[in-house]
């Protein structure tokens, strides 16, 4: 008869299992008695070294975030925004771009700079999530030097922008900036509205009132390839026609802090005397 593979592996199954019930018995009879001891209990040694390679759990530092900086009646702001109209800041603190954002208060004559950051902790995580993420924001839809209450509080009020940088580079200016107010409250000086298509009214400079044939000033007075990406942009600007100076706000104002810090050293030595 012919032996066949199946037959041969049937056969060898046979023998082995044979093999594994004979000495079964055997081999479990004879283990160490130290076996289970030496499988459960590691040396001292080797736990505390494993304790020392695995680090202790750290609480993350907490993220400090920048001030959020909200805009109130006589301050000058950079009013910006992306060309997606994501990026923005108009004052509140609901604005991506309000975390430190450069704002001044107009006390009078002289001279100002207003800004924005879209590199501060607050913006990258409110748009990424992550306080150390990455974004760049790009293009320009609006761009302006906006004083809340300008027109109320100083309706002769002249804005000369003077310089402009954008990520620390000055660029160049392509026309003269005009002064207007577009809602008779708040005053302004156009960096790049393209919904102007032609010098208001009131438009004016510190000279007086510009005629609206005058193609020296314009609505738009950058080019728009300087804003190509950006993350920090400063506008320098001068102010006149308020009828005071900044200097004259200023010994204003230290003039009042004394006269309280006096009227408060009067009470208390009045009421050390009673």
């Amino acid at each position: 008869m012919k032996f066949t593979k199946f037959a041969a592996a049937l056969l060898a199954c046979t023998f082995v299992g044979a093999a594994f019930v004979g000495c079964g018995s055997d081999s479990s009879s004879e283990a160490p008695a130290t076996t289970e001891a030496a499988t459960t209990q590691a040396p001292a040694a080797t736990v505390a070294a494993d304790q020392a390679a695995t680090p202790a759990a750290t609480a993350a530092a907490p993220v400090e975030f920048e001030k959020a900086v909200v805009a109130e009646s006589g301050d000058a702001i950079l009013a910006m925004v992306d060309e997606q109209w994501y990026v923005q800041y108009w004052g509140k603190d609901t604005d991506l771009l309000t975390y430190d954002a450069g704002v001044e208060k107009i006390t009078g004559d002289g001279d100002y700079t207003v800004s924005v950051n879209a590199g501060t902790k607050g913006c990258l995580y409110d748009i990424t999530g992550d306080a150390n993420g990455e974004y760049t924001p790009a293009g320009i839809s609006f761009a302006a030097v906006k004083v809340f209450d300008g027109t109320t509080l100083f309706p002769d009020m002249s804005i000369d922008i003077t310089s402009i940088k954008v990520d620390g580079k000055e660029i160049t200016m392509t026309a003269k900036n005009y002064t207007s107010s577009d809602d008779g409250k708040e005053m302004r000086a156009n960096i790049y509205n393209t919904y102007v298509n032609s010098l208001p009214e009131d438009a004016h400079n510190a000279d007086g009132v510009i005629a609206a044939d005058n193609k020296d000033y314009a609505p738009v007075i950058i080019d728009i390839e300087d804003f190509k990406s950006w993350t920090t942009i400063e506008v320098n600007f001068t102010v006149s026609g308020t009828g005071k100076t900044k200097e004259d706000a200023g010994t204003a104002d230290d003039s009042s802090k004394a006269e309280d810090a006096s009227k408060a050293d009067t009470s208390a030595d009045s009421s050390k005397a009673e």
